[in-house]
């Protein structure tokens, strides 16, 4: 909290300096700037900082949440996903994090099983990560998963079919959708956009967020991968709460404190 203090100190000095309120375009210029460093912030805490009431903080929030800004959420605010869009971009972004994270979610796999493999990068890395002489199915919606199971001579691939989306180079249409519904899986291994204890799994596209929640509904086990910068903060469209996610991994520690309100939720953190 101590940036957003000195953020709102200097702002307040300019305030009675000048004998002027401070505008709401102040007040919500530092709301969004402490929410690009810190991911959260409570209405309460702004209040307090800002010296404005909780009322004129919720009507910040629902301005910005609305912008496209932030995210509200009970009793404050989150951040959106700091993750580029397009998956371009995404392929070439935190890919040592990326790395850590498969080596940790790789346990899980074992030969005989059906896997759903979503689009995401991190899933992706997964893949890259499989050993050559691992036997399972793979059913997935991902041009790119699927040119790496290629080369994987023990791997069944079943590709679900539909209308490519370019941004995630992955089918994302009601075919895709019904496709998915035809099969049980063992495990679904998801690479998320973001996660939030009260907001849950959120996505920036509506069509992958629908069909990671399919995916979602039609396994036996869920594991969802994450880098640590998503965790705890929300985009616009619902996956699923936590409650339907078993394991989740990320790139840290799983006994550092900001994993604390998942696992009390009852994930298992990798």
């Amino acid at each position: 909290m101590q940036k957003l203090q000195n953020i709102a100190k200097f702002n307040l000095f300019l305030q009675y300096k000048f004998a002027t309120p401070m505008k709401k375009e102040e007040r919500q210029k530092i709301i969004v700037d402490y929410l690009s460093k810190e991911h959260r912030v409570t209405s309460t805490e702004l209040s307090d900082y800002l010296s404005v009431s909780e009322d004129t903080i919720r009507r910040d929030v629902k301005e910005l949440s609305d912008q496209g800004l932030l995210k509200a959420v009970r009793g404050g605010a989150v951040a959106p996903s700091p993750i580029p869009l397009h998956y371009r971009k995404r392929e070439k972004h935190d890919i040592e994090n990326k790395k850590v994270i498969a080596e940790k979610a790789i346990s899980y796999l074992k030969d005989g099983q059906v896997v759903f493999i979503d689009g995401g990068t991190t899933s992706l890395a997964l893949v890259q990560s499989f050993p050559y002489d691992l036997k399972i199915t793979v059913i997935t919606n991902s041009f790119p998963v699927a040119v790496l199971i290629e080369d994987l001579p023990n791997i069944e691939l079943i590709f679900a079919g539909g209308k490519m989306c370019k941004t995630s180079f992955a089918t994302a249409s009601i075919e895709t959708i019904d496709f998915f519904r035809n099969f049980r899986a063992d495990i679904c291994i998801l690479g998320i956009c973001s996660i939030h204890h009260e907001r849950g799994i959120t996505g920036v596209l509506h069509d992958d967020s629908q069909i990671k929640k399919n995916m979602i509904q039609n396994s036996n086990f869920v594991i969802a991968l994450s880098s640590i910068e998503k965790v705890g903060t929300a985009e616009s469209y619902h996956v699923c709460p936590i409650k339907d996610i078993n394991v989740l991994v990320t790139n840290i520690s799983p006994d550092d404190k900001i994993l604390k309100v998942y696992k009390d939720a009852g994930l298992t953190i990798l």
